[in-house]
Formats: C-alpha cells, structure tokens, sequence
C-alpha cells in the first residue's frame, strides 16, 4: 500500500492561494522531485480544471515557460491523475480517471493499488481526506511571504488537531522553506 502525501504551497499565514508562492525554477524542481517520487496525482475538481487549463499547454510547447516548469508539464502529462468530482464524469486529459463512489473506498482503493504513494495537491479535498484520517504525510513549501486573505489551508476546520512528526526542512535559495511531516500514530 501506498502513503497518501498531501502537498501544497503556502504562505506564513496558510494562505493556499495558487499566486502567491514563488513560480521559479527552484520550486518547481521542487515539486517535480515530488511527481517523480509519486505513482500518481490526486485532485479535487476545481484543481484539475485549474491544471487542465494551463499546464497541457505547457508540455505541449505552446506557452513559453522556464526549463523547470516545461520539466513539470511533460511529466504531469504522463502521471496518472485522479480527480475526485460529484458534478464532473468526464475528465479528457491524458492519464486523467475519475474517483466515483464512496470517497474513502475510493482513496483507499487508489492508495492499495499505487505502492509509489499518491501525492494530493488539493486544498478542500485534503481537508476531508484527513477528516477521515487518510494522509500519512504532508510535504508544504512555506513562502516567504503573508498574503493577508485566503483560501487558507483547512479553513473550515479539523474535528481534532492533527499531531504532526518532522522528517525534515530544507531552505531553498529563494527563502521557501520545504518541510516534510509524518502523521503521528
């Protein structure tokens, strides 16, 4: 069985907001080491329509990007992509699969079948799945940065608080932090 790892970016002040992190080619080496290291991706809707609407492109050549950011495309576009939508049934992009039915036998089924791991990058969608106890491990990139508005990471709240073990913080150059939690058990 596979570790569910939710990552994300985010500021000091939780704040998950896409465009507030730094988009440089050290942060997107960053999460593309995390791609690599995973059997597949896992997104709510909204985040798979946001990655659906840019990065295809990307890989495909048809918006200018640094390396780094070409890099990510070109694999994401060979990762296989779970989306988790109760509005949503069709989901053409490549590699892309819909998770139907019972949210936890879902995920539980995708993490059994994946020994690579799952690696989650959505806000909402991580917030349920650790309401049912299903994240073994967060990877956040903290910013050096206070956005002063959300989203903010579990913004609606936990019904507990998560005790979390430290595996390890890297500095990048940039001033991000990149921290590595285990769920303590």
């Amino acid at each position: 069985m596979g570790l569910l790892t939710f990552s994300i970016n985010l500021t000091l002040d939780g704040c998950v907001d896409h465009q507030e992190g730094i988009a440089d080619d050290e942060t997107h080496a960053f999460f593309t080491r995390l791609m690599d290291e995973s059997g597949a991706m896992l997104w709510g809707r909204v985040t798979y329509e946001m990655m659906e609407s840019y990065w295809p492109a990307v890989a495909r050549g048809e918006v200018e990007a640094l390396p780094a950011m070409r890099e990510w495309a070109v694999k994401l576009e060979a990762k296989p992509k779970y989306v988790v939508s109760s509005t949503r049934k069709d989901f053409p992009w490549a590699h892309s699969h819909h998770v139907a039915g019972d949210l936890r036998t879902g995920v539980q089924k995708l993490k059994d079948a994946t020994p690579a791991g799952v690696l989650l990058g959505s806000g909402k969608l991580a917030a349920e799945l650790d309401r049912l106890e299903l994240i073994d491990e967060y990877r956040f990139l903290i910013h050096p940065r206070i956005a002063g508005h959300g989203p903010t990471l579990y913004q609606d709240g936990l019904p507990g608080t998560r005790r979390l073990e430290l595996v390890s913080a890297t500095s990048l150059r940039n001033g991000a932090v990149a921290v590595h939690y285990r769920r303590a058990r």
